[in-house]
């Protein structure tokens, strides 16, 4: 198990460095990003511009459903969030896979598909690393965890048992996003390249399901 750098007392966490995580500052009041019904709000993008976005994306009872394929994703039609924490429940209906959570989205198909961002994973076994889009990051003790665009999170075994609900809690202010995965502290980043932008849920390869997709501006 790959060790925790932060050291969380009380409601503040405090990372290597020094200071308060953006988990310190108070959310406002959470704004749906999924009204329950339909994607109303939402833009389709797909390696294969053929196949319909229903054929891809539905909404049934307030969980969205993704089947994996074609490679895609959608992306929030506000474009210019930032100092938010992004609040999610996701699943695997079936056998677990690949996804992704896109934060700070802006140009499409910067590599290949995907958008330029920086993807919080929620690959199954692996939920919480960071995957960099045409952006950097550092992140503490990156030698023995960045390989290339990917940097390893901090701590294995957050995860829930297939077909369970998971919950992702995703903090981003100025340059720094902080992750945490049931409740677990699972990746911290700095200097961030990239700091406003789209939120985006990719579809790459297995059914997937999402809920209660929630954001909240920070204040301080």
């Amino acid at each position: 198990m790959r060790t925790i750098l932060g050291l969380v007392l009380g409601c503040t966490t405090f990372v290597a460095g020094g200071g308060p995580s953006p988990a310190a500052e108070k959310p406002a009041t959470a704004v749906e990003l999924f009204n329950g019904k339909d994607l109303k709000g939402w833009r389709y993008e797909s390696l294969d511009k053929d196949i319909p976005m229903d054929k891809v994306w539905s909404v049934r009872d307030g969980v969205v459903s993704c089947t994996g394929t074609p490679a895609g994703y959608i992306v929030s039609e506000k474009d210019d969030y930032a100092d938010y924490m992004l609040t999610l429940q996701w699943r695997w209906p079936g056998k677990g896979g690949n996804n992704g959570v896109l934060v700070h989205t802006t140009t499409p198909r910067e590599l290949g598909v995907w958008p330029k961002s920086l993807e919080v994973q929620l690959g199954s076994g692996d939920a919480g690393d960071f995957w960099v889009i045409g952006t950097t990051i550092d992140v503490e003790n990156a030698e023995q965890r960045r390989r290339d665009r990917r940097h390893l999170n901090l701590t294995d075994g957050s995860e829930k048992s297939l077909g369970e609900w998971n919950d992702m809690e995703i903090t981003c202010r100025g340059d720094e996003v902080v992750v945490k995965v049931n409740g677990k502290l699972v990746n911290h980043a700095t200097d961030c390249s990239a700091r406003r932008g789209a939120i985006a849920l990719q579809s790459e390869g297995t059914p997937i399901e999402f809920r209660k997709v929630r954001l909240q501006q920070l204040t301080k």
